[in-house]
Parts: structure tokens; sequence; C-alpha cells
């Protein structure tokens, strides 16, 4: 079924989804920040001069949607592939074709792609000379971070803008909208109680399409009362979309949002937060090494010497992951990182490792300070290695004062502890020292 065929639109037996698929952005429910009132993208449909673009969002969210809502606004010829099933011989013609429209016709063509991340960079290329000589004007439509997945080439000359999951509120508008329309369910004697709606507005996430397949499941499955009323109470949409959606791309944009969620959790001493986005990469199938892999760095990085033991918390539950296996490793793995949530934060050792690195790097290999070189070899002693080193342990308290830098190094700090925990006693310990 062509999706942009209004005769499919409006066929009975088309998903609820479809055939409520709005055909003016007067219809159009949600993303605001794009297409409200006075908006450039807004403006750049009803007056006709659109550019190419790319709408990137996840599914359910009014891509399609907006592209059949293009469709229907300009006076240019509009052509719908998909992705899937196009190959670039298809492109190259669409192209061609476009080119002589242009020329000889003097209309614009406009191309909507479906899920373009699925073109090849090959097939990309061949779109790429119409796009940029203005034979045609590119839509294409992207569940996936389009940095990632389209070519930069076709991005420079486009405007990517980012559709956003619905709201509750605009999800409620849209199951309204449904019930009480014609083409929707608007001809079924049916009630659907706020509880109910409320349920799967809840469990669609955001998305509209999700929500109204759910929605026309619920109603056609319930019997009629004696009345000839379907009423949809919450259990009867309980039953209908039973499991929430948790959207989460391993290897796409998705899945570095989460991580970088649960680590600024981490940072920012919130345990809650960071339980819940290591839950939702758990739920996911997430590889819990990988989740411990950044437990290690933040223990070092986000704690550090404010409390050496979350280091220690983060290296045993990856020993316990290696021991136990999930999902029993889910409840150390849980303990280390409540530990580092809520242990006292420092980045001080990020701070001096990096310092340290790039002093080296500005003045070079220095020599050695005479006293600090190796004097157990033979020969040692007679270059005057070692020759003046007092041994610490020989001093009241461990400690003596000497330099342990290059002469023209002595005033070199990179380790300044904070006053956060354990690091608080270390400050006190270190100024002493260095007083000395």
């Amino acid at each position: 079924m062509d999706l942009f065929d209004l005769s499919s639109l409006r066929h009975e037996n088309a998903p609820l989804a479809v055939r409520m698929r709005p055909e003016s952005l007067d219809e159009y429910v949600g993303q605001e920040h794009i297409l409200g009132e006075g908006k450039l993208l807004r403006r750049a449909i009803t007056q006709d001069i659109l550019r190419s673009i790319i709408l990137y969002g996840p599914p359910g969210v009014g891509k399609t949607t907006l592209g059949y809502v293009i469709s229907q606004t300009t006076k240019g010829v509009f052509v719908n592939v998909s992705a899937t099933t196009t190959g670039a011989a298809e492109l190259k013609k669409l192209a061609s074709e476009a080119r002589d429209r242009r020329a000889f016709h003097g209309k614009r063509t406009i191309l909507f792609v479906d899920e373009i991340q699925r073109l090849n960079k090959g097939q990309q290329d061949v779109l790429l000379p119409a796009v940029e000589q203005g034979d045609l004007v590119l839509i294409g439509a992207t569940t996936e971070n389009p940095y990632f997945e389209v070519n930069a080439a076709l991005l420079s000359r486009s405007q990517i803008y980012q559709l956003q999951p619905l709201t509750a509120q605009e999800l409620m508008t849209v199951a309204k909208n449904a019930l009480r329309h014609p083409k929707g369910l608007g001809e079924l004697k049916c009630t659907v109680t706020e509880e109910a709606l409320e349920h799967l507005v809840r469990i669609a996430n955001g998305d509209a399409r999700v929500l109204l397949n759910n929605l026309e499941f619920a109603v056609l499955t319930t019997l009629p009362n004696a009345d000839e009323v379907r009423i949809v109470d919450l259990p009867a949409a309980e039953e209908a979309a039973q499991a929430q959606r948790v959207r989460y791309d391993k290897s796409g944009d998705n899945h570095y949002d989460v991580i970088s969620a649960f680590i600024k959790s981490l940072r920012g001493s919130d345990p809650d937060a960071a339980l819940y986005w290591y839950a939702r990469m758990v739920y996911a199938g997430e590889d819990p090494r990988f989740v411990v892999r950044r437990l290690l760095v933040h223990a070092a990085e986000d704690v550090g010497m404010a409390d050496p033991n979350a280091l220690l918390m983060a290296q045993a539950a990856g020993f316990a992951l290696e021991w136990l296996g999930m999902p029993e490793a889910r409840i150390p793995i849980a303990q280390a990182i409540l530990y580092i949530a809520t242990a006292p934060k420092s980045n001080s050792v990020v701070i001096a490792v990096d310092t340290a690195l790039t002093t080296v790097e500005k003045w070079g290999a220095e020599p050695v300070p005479v006293h600090l070189r190796d004097s157990h070899y033979a020969g040692a002693a007679k270059l005057g290695h070692g020759k003046g080193y007092k041994y610490p342990h020989d001093y009241p308290h461990h400690y003596v004062a000497q330099d342990y830098l290059p002469d023209n190094m002595k005033d070199f700090k990179a380790y300044e502890p904070s006053d956060q925990g354990r690091e608080k006693i270390i400050k006190e310990r270190l100024e002493y020292f260095r007083k000395r």
C-alpha cells in the first residue's frame, strides 16, 4: 500500500493510524517547536518554497505524516520512494526526470525518501547532483541520527529537523480525534474511559502509531453491551496494550544518549536517576560489561581520591559479573552504581594527570636529578647516581623534605586535592609537606 495514495488512506480496512493521517498542517498534532505558527518550516510548507530537509526522530512521531501533508500542499510534482525497495538505477531515473521536468516545464520535483538511512553511500551519491543543482527537493525521513547515517555532502545541502516523541497531552488529542472522526472510530458506538485512555497513552511512549493501533485493537475486540455500545475500560486497555515500549538502539545515537544520561546522573550524585538509566540499558539488552567499564572510568574520574573505595567497588562489580553472570550480577552492579552516585565527588585525578601530560608535551624530557637516579647497577656509584638521596623512613613521620622534580620545574604542581571526602585529609597532609 502506498501511504501517499489517497484512496488507500480512505480504505475502510486500512489501519486506524493510516486512516487518521492528517491532510493539512491544521490537522497535524505535535512538533510545535518546528511547525508552530510563525515557525520557518511551517512558512516554507504553506508558501510552497520548501528546500531539502532531513526529518529525524523515533517511530510514530509524524515524519511520514509530514511528508504526506507536504504532498497535499505543494504545487510541484511529489514523488515518494522507500529506501528499502529503491536502487541506484531508479534514483538515477528519478533525478533525470526531475531535471527534464524543471528544464522543459518549469516544475520542481519533491522527492520523499522514507528510511533514508538505508540508502548506501553510492545510492545517496546518486541524489547529490540533482539536489545540488536544484532539480530535486529532497525530504529524507530517518529514525537514526542523520549525522551517523547520511552522507556529509547531502547533510550540508539540507536542513535537519529533529522530531520529538509526542507528549501525553498530544497523544490524548490524537486518541480523542480518532474516537470522534468518521474516518476513524467515530461511526462505531464506543466509549473509552479516561483511565483506559491514560493507560494507552502511557504505553505508547510518545508514538502515535502505537497508540492508534492499540486503541483500535481495544475497541474492536470489546464486545458491545445490551445497548450496542462498546465500553473500553482499564482492564480492556491493559489487555490490548500490555508491553511498555523502550526505544534503544545499541549502535545508534539513542545508545549514546542513554549512557550519557547514566554517566551524568552518577556525576550529579543522583542514585535514582542512575539506576533508572541502568535499568533502561538492562531492559534493552545492553552488554553489562559496557556498563561496568563506564563505572570503572567514572569511579576514578568523578569520585577519585575523595573516596578511593569507589574504584574498588566498580572493580568488584566487574568481578561479580564474570563469576556470576546476569541476572544475578545486576545486584552488585547496582550496588556499585549506588556507591559511586552517593560518594563525595572530585575530578582532581583527571586534572592532575592531564596537567602532567600537558607539561611533558610542552617541556619534553628533563634530566632526572642525580640523587633520584638508580644506584643499584654496576658502575652507578662511580657516576654519582643516588648520591645525596634521603630515605624517608629514616626520618620522623617517615618524611623528609627533598626535591623530586628536575631543577627547572621546582614550582610544578599537578595535583590539587579538593575539600571533599577523604581528599580533605589528603589536602591538609599535602599542604604540610609542601610548606616543608
